[in-house]
């Protein structure tokens, strides 16, 4: 008999539910939230309650999108932490009040590995290999950067991460330096395929390890900027897709330095990307150019499951539910995780 686990996902500003039936996807829903654009970034308390309004026509679509009933589901698996406390407080709430309903384990799940577990995933019809342990992760997103190596589906260490800002901070930041709307991520990705990556140089920090830091990149960029603007009021727009090329490439290659240099340390070659920024069309180049040299075998997610979504809960739900890892009903909700994830 196939095991039937609710995943929510509720960790920042998009609530999602998803249904596996073991590791196969049968619903993954996801409900945005587009109020944050008017403000340039997510306001956490307006956050929180847009969570209370979609919860549950989001969760009553996702088992409806499954073709199951409620009573058919194993377990709820959920998202303690990381992320923002009042958003993460409503999904935790509401999963601890559907198991008590339902009577069937609840199980916790730490953000950061579910972006990692999502390489097991499988959608209908997938054949695609999925890596082999010990392989490394490269989890990257608005508010992570780690070099992660895995030992087990829950054996991971982090061996190296960003010391200020992430690297999906440093993506947004320069967009929004640059005039472009929030979330500006994804516009940085879209104007730079068709600008010159060599069009301008911006220096990388000399951070020693295997650790990152994107702080003095993005001031570099700011000041670079502001010293143009003086001579050319029009710069940017005149500029933009070099520009977004540019600072792409310069994030991009400062990830891929300390990549590849912790697969050269760990002599670990299977080596996947994980989080919102692996939906960057020139880090899932770069993955393949690696690949196609013959320095990594490389695993890239399905667009669908780079960004926060709940089949990702539900698959780190599924392993730990094998394992009879369930969460006492008391548990809360955490904003930060350890160097362990």
């Amino acid at each position: 008999m196939p095991i039937y686990i609710l995943g929510i996902e509720s960790s920042c500003d998009d609530t999602s539910a998803a249904v596996l039936s073991d590791t196969e996807v049968l619903s993954n829903v996801i409900a945005n939230q587009q109020v944050h654009s008017n403000f340039g970034g997510v306001v956490p308390e307006l956050a929180s309650r847009a969570h209370q309004q979609n919860i549950i026509p989001v969760i009553h679509e996702a088992i409806q999108r499954a073709g199951i009933r409620k009573e058919d589901l194993h377990a709820i698996a959920f998202t303690r932490g990381p992320g923002l406390l009042g958003s993460l407080l409503v999904g935790t709430s509401f999963a601890k009040s559907f198991a008590l309903g339902l009577n069937i384990p609840l199980v916790e799940v730490d953000h950061m590995q579910a972006h990692i577990l999502a390489h097991f995933i499988r959608s209908k019809h997938s054949e695609e290999a999925v890596p082999r342990f010990p392989f490394l992760c490269l989890t990257v997103s608005g508010g992570h950067t780690q070099i992660v190596r895995i030992d087990d589906y829950f054996k991971m260490e982090v061996i190296g991460q960003t010391i200020d800002d992430a690297a999906g901070e440093a993506f947004d930041k320069a967009a929004k330096i640059m005039g472009l709307p929030y979330p500006g991520g994804p516009l940085v990705d879209k104007f730079g395929k068709t600008g010159n990556p060599k069009a301008f140089s911006f220096s990388k920090p000399g951070i020693p390890g295997l650790d990152y830091s994107f702080s003095g990149l993005k001031t570099s960029f700011l000041y670079f900027l502001r010293d143009r603007l003086k001579e050319d009021a029009d710069f940017i727009e005149n500029n933009k897709a070099d520009l977004c090329a540019s600072i792409q490439d310069a994030i991009v290659g400062s990830l891929m330095d300390k990549l590849l240099k912790a697969v050269k340390l760990t002599g670990i070659r299977q080596v996947a990307v994980a989080g919102g920024v692996s939906a960057n069309s020139a880090l899932r180049r770069a993955f393949t150019e690696q690949q196609e040299l013959g320095v990594i075998q490389a695993f890239i997610p399905e667009f669908q499951f780079t960004t926060d979504n709940a089949a990702m809960i539900a698959i780190a739900g599924y392993f730990k539910f094998l394992n009879k890892d369930f969460a006492d009903f008391s548990v809360s909700p955490y904003s930060r995780s350890g160097n362990r994830v």
